[in-house]
């Protein structure tokens, strides 16, 4: 799927390689290109040369492969918005609006089911939409959290283990921290339903301070306020960025999930 969104329409044609390169990863009989994939504050973007500012790995696009790679690190669908500017005398292309830049086009697009662009995805499993599914419905009314990023959380968090403990301490389905369970009320720490309500709670808490930045809420909600205001963003942490990339793709999917049960159909509780 894409869809090119005015005003740029009239000018579609001259980028449309650039399209096709950054959105679907090839598309056109030629030679193998380089894009380049670069992160900053947690967020990634595609160019046609290294961004200033950003982490950036060059990776080789054969136009004629036949699976082709997935760079953005979500699965699902992705808006965003190409970009023109200068760079070193040189015409450069990004999906991250830099100075200078010159709006070409906005595009939305599904990213192809290729392989991870995260290396730390490792295994993320399906959906469980029969995991406390009344718990997360009722949190999610009482908080204003998104039900599928409360889900995305949890599912990264502990897999839905209510008596999992991290090697660090943290306990339960939404594996909170000793003080941030007494923060908000747990006495139970083990009971699923405590721990869900609390999760949202937090996460509630972190919406606020980051103005609903999921990105930034995630990266706190895995190593901490402290850390994202030390480092002004995501830490510089693999197991971090990697929870990141991890939570953003579970909540597409589980997104999908929910939207593919059949209308008025909820499913029941685990225990």
């Amino acid at each position: 799927m894409f869809r090119i969104h005015p005003p740029a329409r009239n000018r579609a044609a001259r980028v449309a390689f650039l399209m096709a390169l950054f959105v679907l990863g090839a598309g056109f009989d030629a030679h193998a290109r380089t894009v380049y994939r670069c992160v900053q504050g947690g967020t990634v973007s595609l160019a046609t040369a290294p961004e200033p500012g950003s982490r950036c790995t060059p990776r080789e696009i054969d136009d004629n492969a036949v699976k082709l790679p997935n760079l953005w690190g979500a699965m699902g669908v992705v808006n965003g918005t190409l970009y023109e500017r200068l760079q070193d005398g040189k015409t450069v292309y990004s999906t991250r609006k830099l100075p200078g830049s010159v709006k070409v086009l906005a595009f939305t697009v599904r990213t192809p089911p290729g392989e991870p662009a995260h290396a730390g995805l490792g295994r993320i499993g399906r959906p469980q939409l029969d995991r406390y599914p009344a718990q997360f419905r009722a949190a999610a009314k009482a908080t204003g959290v998104d039900d599928t990023w409360l889900r995305a959380i949890a599912h990264a968090e502990s897999g839905f283990d209510a008596a999992a403990v991290s090697p660090k301490g943290a306990i339960g389905v939404m594996q909170l921290m000793p003080e941030t369970s007494r923060q908000y009320g747990v006495t139970d720490p083990f009971s699923s339903d405590q721990s869900i309500r609390a999760g949202a709670r937090h996460l509630e808490s972190l919406m606020r301070r980051y103005g609903d930045n999921l990105v930034l809420v995630a990266a706190a909600y895995n190593a901490g306020i402290g850390a994202v205001t030390r480092y002004g963003g995501v830490p510089p942490y693999a197991e971090t960025q990697a929870y990141v990339a991890k939570v953003q793709v579970l909540q597409v999917r589980y997104r999908e999930a929910l939207e593919r049960l059949p209308r008025g159909r909820t499913r029941t509780s685990a225990p």
